[in-house]
């Protein structure tokens, strides 16, 4: 959602987002958007503001759902504080709030937040930020600020929108929050409200436009397959943990099915050849 928009922004002034692919190529060298004939800086403030505003807002369903599941005020804070990122928080305070293991909870959010480590690898070659700037940036590597900086044409524009939606978002996102936490109390029963609903709407609404391969899509779809069908027979989780198993599944069919083509191919050539010789010699007897 949030690298559509960009980059139909970029396409619209002119941009070549080609760019974003390049890491350390000329498209992402420094010396200023007008040099590279990139995007205004105004135009990457305004979107990076948009994506980091939108999703924000979020923390509140976050904090409502945190504090209804059990934990505290504090708590709750300190995970948007310190975690940073909203599907590995809702899996850990849905598990928690269906009376799943700690543990097993834990293991399922951070396996979801693993993601951003591969994140971190792209977008390392991006920015090429300083060695003493990298460990503050880590905390910001996350799926909207990976979204809004590879769709960026030049290395300025690509730190001014990782910069600004890290920013906004890391402070809204904590705010909304902590006024989301405050205010449980208030709206009741949290359950009703569909609150925990939030967060993955998010999640998928950001990872939708990104499955763009028949691979990705396979691996989705047996994921949430795997996760649906181990819900009602699995601890609160441990589902979760199971529908990572969907990516290697997939590869590996993908793997046998492109080595059987290949194998194929080798005995049509092998054949051709053969029916080639034949030919040959039936002339050569003529």
């Amino acid at each position: 959602m949030a690298e559509q928009t960009a980059r139909a922004d970029i396409r619209a002034g002119g941009g070549d987002t080609g760019g974003a692919g390049r890491a350390g190529g000329a498209a992402h060298e420094p010396g200023g958007a007008a040099a590279h004939g990139g995007k205004p800086d105004s135009a990457v403030v305004r979107d990076a503001l948009g994506v980091g505003i939108a999703v924000g807002l979020s923390g509140f369903a976050f904090g409502v759902t945190s504090a209804g599941s059990g934990l505290t005020l504090p708590q709750t804070c300190v995970l948007s504080l310190l975690v940073f990122t909203g599907a590995s928080q809702f899996a850990l305070v849905g598990a928690l709030a269906a009376g799943g293991n700690p543990l097993t909870a834990a293991a399922g959010a951070f396996f979801l937040g693993v993601r951003n480590a591969f994140y971190g690898l792209r977008l390392s070659q991006v920015l090429a930020l300083p060695r003493a700037m990298r460990p503050l940036a880590a905390q910001w590597v996350i799926d909207e600020t990976t979204a809004v900086t590879l769709a960026q044409p030049t290395r300025r524009s690509a730190r001014i929108g990782f910069t600004v939606t890290g920013l906004s978002l890391y402070v809204l996102w904590n705010l909304t929050t902590f006024l989301g936490a405050l205010g449980a109390k208030a709206l009741g029963d949290t359950d009703a409200w569909g609150l925990d609903a939030a967060g993955p709407a998010v999640f998928l609404a950001l990872l939708a436009p990104m499955l763009k391969t028949t691979t990705e899509r396979a691996v989705a779809a047996l994921a949430v397959l795997l996760g649906l069908g181990l819900l009602p027979v699995l601890p609160a989780g441990v589902p979760v943990l199971a529908a990572a198993l969907a990516a290697p599944a997939v590869l590996y069919l993908e793997g046998r099915r492109r080595a059987d083509g290949a194998q194929g191919g080798a005995d049509d050539v092998r054949e051709d050849a053969h029916g080639d010789m034949r030919g040959d010699a039936r002339e050569e007897d003529r």
